[in-house]
């Protein structure tokens, strides 16, 4: 029997289209004469659905159109229960619609890419290719990310964060430490989203006002970093887990404008075929061979620390005035799964989705050896009710 996968995408995310044109891509690239797809579409509002018309990017013009030929589905948080059910059940027949042997989340940014939606398949015990629920967290975060590699010795630019609630409080204060520490221009992002999104320059004290009441409309976290000026970017894939993997070659994205902007990222391309794979590009990059290779050392240091798995696109920054390099941030789900950089060390896209299904099977074999829960009951041995309500009398 052929191995049934579930490619979840969509979401709840300002990343939802691109999450879309990611997933058509995975599933085109799967082996049907081994595997069996099935997509889950997660529309903005949060909600699941299937069908085969979710595997035409083209259907998604008219997403009302499209919801009509499709099935509305959830899955029940059962562990070992992987069955998608109908959410309007019929009187008679089942209300099964198909049964999983593994996921492919392709659910970039927010609400999925973060550990949210990794954090339910893993409470139904669900294989699945990609950071776990802690790596996902960690590898979103900007500044969770940051702060573990720089304990780790790997590079990352001096940067000040806060909280929005801090910011409104405090906001005196936290200009004059980032004035202090790092001094303009500075970029300001929201911590945990990617896609360039509530990210600005700023030259400025009135300029840095602007782009952190930008920022703090996306995200309750906000970091402002020390800008790199002569900015070279450099991005660098990473296949596999934490104790054995391997690098692509490099891309350096061609922008626009100072920084990479999402227009950059995804708007390049036909119509019908955007995403990050049409963006501008050269591949391989135009560098040293040592300056090349320490990228794809820091890059795998970074999968490695923060304990990643499945498919991670790390981005670099180079300053191209005193050559030192930085880890920017990591992608833990990329844009169209970074296939293009595989290609290109002689992966094709449909390797790449054999590698991740093998990924997800190794892991669940290896987490099926550790220990979970004791063979005890406190409760049977009079354990477990001193302090409790109610207690007295019971022996």
């Amino acid at each position: 029997m052929k191995t049934t996968i579930g490619i979840f995408f969509g979401g709840r995310s300002t990343e939802h289209e691109i999450s879309v044109i990611s997933a058509n891509q995975a599933m085109a690239a799967i082996d049907r004469d081994k595997y069996d797809v099935i997509p889950v579409y997660i529309t903005k509002q949060g909600r699941w659905y299937t069908g085969e018309a979710l595997t035409d990017v083209k259907n998604y013009r008219d997403i009302n159109a499209l919801l009509k030929n499709c099935t509305e589905v959830y899955m029940r948080p059962i562990y070992g229960d992987y069955k998608l059910y109908k959410a309007e059940r019929k009187l008679f027949g089942s209300d099964v619609v198909a049964t999983l042997d593994l996921a492919i989340p392709v659910l970039h940014g927010s609400n999925g890419e973060d550990g949210i939606f990794e954090g339910v398949l893993e409470t139904i015990g669900l294989p699945y290719a990609g950071c776990n629920t802690l790596a996902s967290a960690n590898g979103m975060d900007k500044i969770t990310m940051k702060m573990i590699l720089a304990s780790d010795g790997i590079p990352v630019v001096d940067y000040v964060w806060f909280t929005d609630k801090q910011w409104f409080a405090d906001r005196d204060a936290l200009l004059a430490k980032i004035e202090e520490k790092l001094g303009y221009p500075v970029i300001v992002k929201p911590a945990n989203l990617g896609s360039s999104v509530g990210i600005g320059r700023a030259d400025n004290r009135e300029q840095l006002l602007e782009r952190v009441d930008d920022a703090q409309r996306y995200s309750s976290r906000i970091i402002v970093e020390d800008m790199v000026e002569n900015l070279q970017e450099i991005n660098c894939a990473v296949l596999g887990d934490c104790g054995d993997y391997q690098t692509s070659v490099l891309e350096e994205p061609i922008k626009s404008g100072e920084i990479l902007s999402y227009t950059d990222k995804y708007m390049g391309g036909t119509k019908d075929n955007r995403g990050m794979h049409a963006a501008a590009k050269r591949i391989p990059a135009d560098l040293p061979a040592e300056e090349t290779e320490r990228i794809r050392f820091l890059a795998g240091e970074t999968f490695r620390v923060l304990s990643c798995h499945g498919v991670s696109r790390v981005d670099m920054m180079i300053d191209a005035k005193s050559r030192k390099i930085y880890v920017n941030e990591i992608n833990t789900i990329p844009g169209s799964l970074s296939f293009y950089l595989w290609e290109a060390a002689g992966i094709g896209f449909s390797e790449l989705m054999e590698r991740l299904v093998k990924l997800a099977l190794k892991r669940k074999r290896e987490q099926s050896s550790k220990t979970v829960s004791y063979d005890s009951n406190i409760f049977a041995l009079g354990g477990g009710v001193k302090g409790a309500k109610g207690a007295k009398g019971i022996k």
